[in-house]
Protein backbone atom coordinates (compact mmCIF):
# COMPACT_ATOMS: atom_id res chain seq x y z
CA UNK A 1 0.00 0.00 0.00
CA UNK A 2 0.84 3.40 -0.92
CA UNK A 3 0.21 5.34 1.67
CA UNK A 4 -2.88 5.72 4.18
CA UNK A 5 -3.53 9.29 5.22
CA UNK A 6 -6.71 10.61 7.57
CA UNK A 7 -8.14 13.83 7.99
CA UNK A 8 -8.87 14.73 11.91
CA UNK A 9 -11.08 17.52 13.03
CA UNK A 10 -9.71 19.82 15.91
CA UNK A 11 -12.64 19.99 18.50
CA UNK A 12 -12.78 23.07 21.57
CA UNK A 13 -12.50 20.55 23.97
CA UNK A 14 -8.73 19.56 22.20
CA UNK A 15 -7.02 22.63 23.53
CA UNK A 16 -5.23 23.52 26.61
CA UNK A 17 -5.20 26.85 28.06
CA UNK A 18 -2.78 28.05 25.60
CA UNK A 19 -5.27 27.51 22.91
CA UNK A 20 -3.19 25.00 21.44
CA UNK A 21 -3.75 21.01 21.13
CA UNK A 22 -3.44 18.88 24.20
CA UNK A 23 -0.88 16.69 24.46
CA UNK A 24 -3.02 13.73 25.26
CA UNK A 25 -5.41 14.47 21.75
CA UNK A 26 -2.17 13.39 19.61
CA UNK A 27 -1.48 10.08 21.34
CA UNK A 28 -5.66 9.83 20.58
CA UNK A 29 -5.36 10.70 16.90
CA UNK A 30 -2.59 8.01 15.92
CA UNK A 31 -4.79 5.63 17.74
CA UNK A 32 -7.96 6.28 15.67
CA UNK A 33 -6.06 6.09 12.80
CA UNK A 34 -4.53 2.95 14.18
CA UNK A 35 -8.14 1.59 14.21
CA UNK A 36 -9.62 3.18 11.01
CA UNK A 37 -6.94 1.23 9.07
CA UNK A 38 -7.43 -1.63 10.36
CA UNK A 39 -11.71 -1.57 9.94
CA UNK A 40 -11.12 0.06 6.46
CA UNK A 41 -9.44 -3.64 5.45
CA UNK A 42 -12.37 -5.54 7.75
CA UNK A 43 -10.42 -5.33 11.11
CA UNK A 44 -13.21 -3.97 13.08
CA UNK A 45 -13.23 -4.38 16.44
CA UNK A 46 -16.38 -6.86 16.36
CA UNK A 47 -13.94 -9.23 14.47
CA UNK A 48 -11.25 -8.80 16.52
CA UNK A 49 -13.60 -10.16 19.40
CA UNK A 50 -14.38 -12.32 17.24
CA UNK A 51 -11.10 -13.61 16.97
CA UNK A 52 -10.05 -13.19 20.87
CA UNK A 53 -7.45 -10.66 19.85
CA UNK A 54 -6.35 -7.21 20.63
CA UNK A 55 -3.78 -4.96 20.08
CA UNK A 56 -1.66 -3.95 22.49
CA UNK A 57 1.13 -1.16 23.57
CA UNK A 58 4.32 -1.58 25.29
CA UNK A 59 5.34 2.17 24.52
CA UNK A 60 4.05 5.12 22.79
CA UNK A 61 6.36 8.32 22.21
CA UNK A 62 5.10 11.35 21.05
CA UNK A 63 7.75 13.94 19.72
CA UNK A 64 5.99 17.49 19.40
CA UNK A 65 7.20 20.23 16.73
CA UNK A 66 4.48 22.50 16.11
CA UNK A 67 1.73 23.57 17.88
CA UNK A 68 -1.74 22.67 16.05
CA UNK A 69 -4.92 25.06 17.13
CA UNK A 70 -8.34 25.20 16.59
CA UNK A 71 -8.43 25.97 12.78
CA UNK A 72 -5.73 24.14 11.77
CA UNK A 73 -6.49 21.22 9.23
CA UNK A 74 -4.77 18.09 10.38
CA UNK A 75 -3.59 14.99 8.55
CA UNK A 76 -1.86 11.75 10.06
CA UNK A 77 -0.33 8.87 8.27
CA UNK A 78 0.64 5.51 9.33
CA UNK A 79 3.84 3.47 8.36
CA UNK A 80 5.48 0.02 9.40
CA UNK A 81 8.58 0.64 10.95
CA UNK A 82 9.72 -3.05 12.31
CA UNK A 83 7.83 -6.16 12.89
CA UNK A 84 8.07 -9.57 13.46
CA UNK A 85 7.18 -11.55 10.02
CA UNK A 86 4.30 -13.26 11.93
CA UNK A 87 2.65 -9.26 13.15
CA UNK A 88 3.31 -11.01 16.58
CA UNK A 89 5.20 -7.26 17.49
CA UNK A 90 5.17 -4.79 15.23
CA UNK A 91 6.19 -0.86 15.51
CA UNK A 92 4.27 1.86 13.78
CA UNK A 93 5.28 5.71 12.98
CA UNK A 94 2.53 8.22 12.43
CA UNK A 95 3.26 11.67 11.37
CA UNK A 96 1.09 14.55 12.26
CA UNK A 97 0.87 17.44 9.94
CA UNK A 98 -1.37 20.39 10.20
CA UNK A 99 -2.18 22.69 6.65
CA UNK A 100 -1.05 19.73 5.16
CA UNK A 101 2.67 20.55 5.03
CA UNK A 102 3.76 21.60 8.37
CA UNK A 103 4.85 18.23 10.44
CA UNK A 104 3.74 18.75 14.02
CA UNK A 105 4.41 15.58 15.73
CA UNK A 106 5.58 12.06 15.38
CA UNK A 107 4.34 9.25 17.64
CA UNK A 108 5.83 6.35 17.57
CA UNK A 109 4.28 2.85 19.62
CA UNK A 110 5.22 -0.29 20.21
CA UNK A 111 2.85 -3.34 20.41
CA UNK A 112 1.82 -6.84 20.11
CA UNK A 113 -1.42 -8.74 20.37
CA UNK A 114 -3.07 -10.09 23.21
CA UNK A 115 -5.30 -13.13 23.00
CA UNK A 116 -8.13 -11.88 25.36
CA UNK A 117 -9.26 -15.34 26.52
CA UNK A 118 -5.78 -16.42 27.75
CA UNK A 119 -4.32 -12.69 28.37
CA UNK A 120 -1.11 -13.91 27.09
CA UNK A 121 0.58 -12.16 23.93
CA UNK A 122 -0.13 -14.21 21.05
CA UNK A 123 0.91 -14.63 17.65
CA UNK A 124 -2.00 -13.35 15.67
CA UNK A 125 -4.69 -15.42 12.95
CA UNK A 126 -3.81 -15.07 9.54
CA UNK A 127 -6.58 -12.60 8.94
CA UNK A 128 -5.19 -9.71 11.12
CA UNK A 129 -1.41 -11.00 9.10
CA UNK A 130 -3.52 -10.41 5.61
CA UNK A 131 -4.72 -6.29 7.28
CA UNK A 132 -1.08 -5.74 8.40
CA UNK A 133 1.09 -7.05 5.04
CA UNK A 134 -1.60 -4.10 3.67
CA UNK A 135 0.13 -1.89 6.21
CA UNK A 136 2.34 0.94 4.20
CA UNK A 137 5.98 0.23 5.09
CA UNK A 138 8.64 3.13 6.64
CA UNK A 139 11.64 3.35 4.17
CA UNK A 140 13.61 1.97 6.38
CA UNK A 141 11.46 -0.99 8.11
CA UNK A 142 13.19 -3.17 9.99
CA UNK A 143 12.10 -7.34 9.62
CA UNK A 144 12.72 -8.59 13.35
CA UNK A 145 13.82 -12.13 14.24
Amino acid sequence: MESFISELQVRWSDLDPNVHLRHSVYYDFAASSRIGFLEKFGLSTGTMQQLGIGPILFREECLFKKEIRLHDKVTIDLVLVKARRDFSRWSIRHNIFKNSDILSAIITVDGAWLDTSLRKLAVPPQEVKDVFSMMPLATEMEWLS
